[in-house]
């Protein structure tokens, strides 16, 4: 689908999946694949982008624009889903 140097492997992302699925309460099959929409967000993140010119073969910016806010929201101690989850793809 897409391949860009902000792409994580597939295999750093299986790391990282049960907490990306904790993450949000699941009410029904999800279309997209979390690591399309994870990838999506760590473009956004590296290349310095507006959210409405994301790439078309990623999935559309309002949905990753949400997952990117659900990560984002700060927990009780102040440090974000997204915060650990790049700590801790960075030491792999």
């Amino acid at each position: 689908m897409h391949n860009y140097p902000s792409d994580i492997s597939r295999e750093q992302f299986e790391i990282i999946r049960p907490d990306l699925e904790g993450a949000k309460k699941k009410t029904r099959p999800r279309t997209y694949d979390l690591y399309d929409i994870f990838c999506a967000v760590l473009y956004m993140l590296r290349g310095g982008v507006q959210w409405r010119m994301l790439p078309a073969d990623f999935p559309s910016w309002k949905l990753v624009y949400y997952y990117f806010k659900v990560w984002s929201k700060p927990d009780e101690n102040g440090i974000s889903l997204l915060d650990k989850i790049l700590k801790k793809i960075s030491r792999n």
